[in-house]
This record gives structure tokens, C-alpha cells and sequence, in this order.
């Protein structure tokens, strides 16, 4: 709380920098969902999961005004304002049906170019895969796994488990998840992936 009072007295202090209002928008709209991203033992509630009356609606109307503000300055969106931009398409859809994949895509896209890294690359997959399919997701998250920077992190095997077992590849599904279960120190989210390999028939899921 005294980070997002001290971000958004910095907005004040530079009302002409979209990327602070960008940041501001980032903040709320992430801080909106805490009380929906655990469940009541303690177990992780992946994003599509979670009960969107449970988020934090005057959070989430901040984090849009702020966005707001951030896309009527700038002529093109940094990458905080952009990564805001991408919050706030789950933030506006009623359910996790109504999620708008294709721009948050093409935001991801846009976010590649500015700030290129691994980890967005691996998160413009899960995008592209809700928007194309699983094949053409898996197509891009396989071209990370020799990455080094990814090489322990844990989300890519998990990812890359969820592609597979909607494309129906089972056995190499529940290897990504024992995988992805291996490198997590959260002994929660261990045992949620675990529970994930086991079933091995799950539908496409993502964590954020």
C-alpha cells in the first residue's frame, strides 16, 4: 500500500508522463485480484479460475482511469502502460470466456518490440495459443525451451504441459507438469501440478 500511495503521488508530481500513470494502472489492476488468487487452504487460483466477484472492483475502476490517462498522452504506449493494457482486458471481461485473447496478442506483440524478454515471449505463446490454437502456442513456447534464462522456471513446463494436453499428447503432458512441479520451491503450487500430471486431461489453464 505505501508503494502504490508513493507511485501514484509520483503521477500527481509528473501528470505528463504516461509511463507513471502506466505503472500506476499496472499496480491497481494487479493488486485488485489478491483476495481471489488463493483459495481457503492456501492453494493457488489460477487466473481463469478465479471468482471475479472476489477482485477488487474500485481497484480495478482506478487501474482503467489511470490507463486512461496514460493512453491520452502517449502517441505509443511504453511497456508499463502496455503490460496495464494487458491486465486491464481480464479486468473488463464479465468471465474468463469473455477475455478479449486476440488484442491482449497483439498487445504482447507490442510489448515484444519495446521490451523483448523470454518471459514475454513465453506469455505472447499463451496468447497467441487462446487466439490460434494449442499447435501454433506450442510452436512458439518450444522454441524457448533452450532459453537460459527460462532454464529453472517453472511456468514453462507448465505451460508447455497445458499446450500438450489439449493437443491430447498425455504422457509428455504429465512429464511437463512433473517437470514444472520439480522446479516450484511453493509447496502449494508443487502439489497443484502434481494434481495437474495426475489428471493429465486437463484444460488449458494460466497462471498469473
Amino acid at each position: 500500500m505505501r508503494v502504490e500511495l508513493r507511485i501514484a503521488g509520483l503521477a500527481e508530481l509528473a501528470p505528463r508522463e504516461p509511463e507513471v500513470h502506466g505503472l500506476v494502472a499496472l499496480m491497481e489492476i494487479q493488486a485488485s485480484r489478491a483476495g481471489a488468487r488463493i483459495g481457503p487452504s492456501g492453494e493457488p487460483i489460477l487466473l481463469l479460475d478465479q471468482d471475479r466477484a472476489r477482485w477488487d472492483h474500485l481497484l480495478v475502476r482506478r487501474g482503467l482511469a489511470a490507463l486512461e490517462r496514460a493512453e491520452a498522452l502517449a502517441g505509443a504506449l511504453g511497456p508499463y502502460a502496455l503490460q496495464a493494457a494487458i491486465a486491464a482486458c481480464h479486468a473488463r471481461a464479465r468471465t474468463a470466456v469473455e477475455t478479449h485473447w486476440a488484442r491482449i496478442a497483439a498487445l504482447y506483440d507490442a510489448l515484444a518490440q519495446i521490451a523483448p524478454s523470454p518471459v514475454v515471449e513465453l506469455n505472447r505463446a499463451v496468447a497467441v495459443s487462446m487466439v490460434f490454437g494449442p499447435a501454433e502456442g506450442l510452436e512458439l513456447v518450444d522454441a524457448l525451451v533452450s532459453e537460459p534464462a527460462l532454464k529453472s522456471y517453472h511456468l514453462l513446463p507448465s505451460v508447455r504441459g497445458d499446450l500438450l494436453a489439449k493437443l491430447g499428447r498425455t504422457d509428455e503432458a504429465r512429464a511437463e507438469f512433473e517437470r514444472a512441479a520439480s522446479l516450484t520451491r511453493n509447496a502449494r503450487e508443487r502439489k497443484l501440478l502434481l494434481d495437474r500430471a495426475a489428471a493429465s486431461n486437463h484444460r488449458f489453464r494460466v497462471v498469473k
